[in-house]
């Protein structure tokens, strides 16, 4: 009798068990990314030769020839009728009229899907006019939409304002926007030669969506979910990421020192940021209180009323070290107002 009774509770324990995975599959926030234009589809090569768990990854090309060699889940030639495979050009228009050829199938590859990313470098065609064609569709759905764009250096003109003028309707459109200025990549990558220095960017970005997909999607030291990104970043407009590694004695301090320190954009009052994601990795021997240490750090930088959540990651490959990544959300940027300070200083020299 006694071993029918527990053969019985056996039984319910399995349904209850089966029951709560299914139910915990179910709310499991479905994560899409998705890459646009050459340095877009880039960023998901990338991603997708080191793995990634928990994430759906997208690429959309107007260009054929690096569609083909894209490494991703999904990959689709947008705009066909609109550049023939070619490429845009370097024309805006072109990328949003291409992205509208293919919108009704990526919307459907997207449905499922409660945390978007789309990323791109603005500047271009493709990049530029499908991120912001995308972004427009999926504004207003009850999907969380975070833009992860790279800038023009300095020098590039043109191509940094069309970039600017981008961004600013971005900003608009995704809930928000983390924007990497390659200027600022000499605070990272200053040695290293241009090509690579170009890599770090793709790297960075990849490492961010990355390690927020994974540490939402599977078991953490410390978890984030749907609802902590959503706090900080939903309708927050600009963002910036700045990263740090720390080894030794004090290894969390030296992380976040240097990620604070090494914002790759330009950020005109820290106190002033709506809310901040930090992401901690560390080897085996990281401990629960490192990675505490690590947000109270950030906070002494940041207006008490800051928003705050963080995630933590075991990885084996930084036994010793320490990665820390800080994303401020809701900031002001100086580059917002480059266009009108140009203006002003050519307004004061037609004078003379």
């Amino acid at each position: 009798m006694v071993m029918v009774e527990e053969q019985q509770m056996g039984l319910v324990r399995s349904l209850e068990d089966e029951r709560i995975a299914q139910y915990a599959r179910l709310t499991m926030p479905r994560i899409s990314v998705v890459g646009l234009g050459g340095a877009g589809c880039n960023i998901i090569s990338w991603i997708k030769e080191r793995g990634m768990v928990g994430g759906k990854l997208l690429a959309l090309n107007t260009d054929a020839s690096h569609l083909n060699i894209t490494k991703a889940d999904r990959r689709i030639l947008i705009g066909e009728k609109t550049t023939g495979g070619l490429g845009c050009g370097g024309y805006v228009k072109k990328g949003e009229q291409a992205l509208q050829e293919n919108l009704e199938d990526i919307l459907k590859e997207l449905e499922s899907s409660r945390i978007i990313f789309l990323t791109a470098g603005l500047g271009g065609g493709t990049g530029t006019g499908g991120i912001l064609r995308l972004a427009e569709a999926l504004r207003g759905s009850d999907k969380l939409v975070i833009g992860v764009v790279t800038l023009p250096f300095e020098i590039e003109r043109v191509r940094r304002k069309t970039a600017r003028e981008a961004l600013d309707k971005l900003t608009h459109l995704c809930d928000t926007v983390v924007a990497i200025d390659n200027t600022k990549l000499v605070r990272v990558a200053g040695n290293l030669p241009f090509r690579q220095a170009l890599g770090v960017a793709n790297e960075l970005i990849g490492v961010f969506v990355k390690d927020i997909t994974e540490t939402i999607a599977t078991a953490s030291l410390i978890n984030l979910d749907f609802v902590d990104l959503r706090a900080i970043m939903e309708k927050r407009g600009l963002a910036a990421i700045g990263v740090g590694y720390g080894d030794g004695e004090d290894r969390v301090g030296k992380a976040v020192k240097n990620a604070l320190e090494s914002q790759l954009l330009d950020v005109e009052d820290v106190t002033k940021a709506y809310g901040v994601l930090i992401h901690v990795s560390g080897g085996e021997d990281m401990t629960l209180e490192e990675v505490t240490k690590a947000g109270e750090l950030v906070m002494r930088y940041l207006s008490p009323d800051a928003k705050i959540v963080w995630g933590a990651r075991v990885n084996p490959e930084l036994e010793g070290r320490a990665h820390v990544m800080v994303i401020l959300t809701g900031v002001d940027s100086s580059i917002q107002k480059e266009g009108r300070r140009r203006f002003n200083l050519l307004r004061v020299l037609s004078r003379f």
